[in-house]
């Protein structure tokens, strides 16, 4: 019998959010090791740069955030920890907002801040252990 497919997270953080979602990374890094890992571009760059094997698509700005939203849409996604940085102006916001509407859709956790991003993690790890 084949191995179970690793499920999916998305990491992805606005400029003002990435040394956040580098210091969560870190500190859960043995966790984020059994998980297939997904980002936007500079933020997965960092990623990979902390430790972990990450496939990159495009920046936010540039579509990387509409990217996710798809694989989120077909299923291919199971969780999206996006530090968002809620007092910045970002040019790419109705993708961000369609990001979150998809989740909400599909019902795939989202987590937009460190605290939700702990219990996201928590809960995977909990469904893991059932499995």
């Amino acid at each position: 019998m084949a191995a179970p497919k690793k499920r999916t997270i998305a990491l992805i953080a606005h400029d003002g959010k990435k040394a956040d979602m580098i210091s969560f990374v870190k500190d859960n890094i043995e966790f984020f090791k059994t998980f297939d890992l997904i980002a936007t571009s500079t933020t997965g760059k960092l990623v990979a740069q902390a430790g972990l094997k990450v496939k990159r698509y495009l920046s936010g700005p540039l579509g990387g955030d509409a990217q996710i939203t798809a694989l989120v849409a077909t299923g291919k996604c199971h969780a999206v920890i996006f530090m968002r940085d809620p007092l910045g102006m970002h040019p790419h916001e109705p993708d961000i907002y369609s990001l979150l509407r998809i989740c909400d859709v599909h019902d795939v956790p989202l987590a937009t801040n460190l605290s939700s991003a702990q219990l996201i993690i928590k809960g995977l790890h909990k469904n893991l252990l059932v499995e």
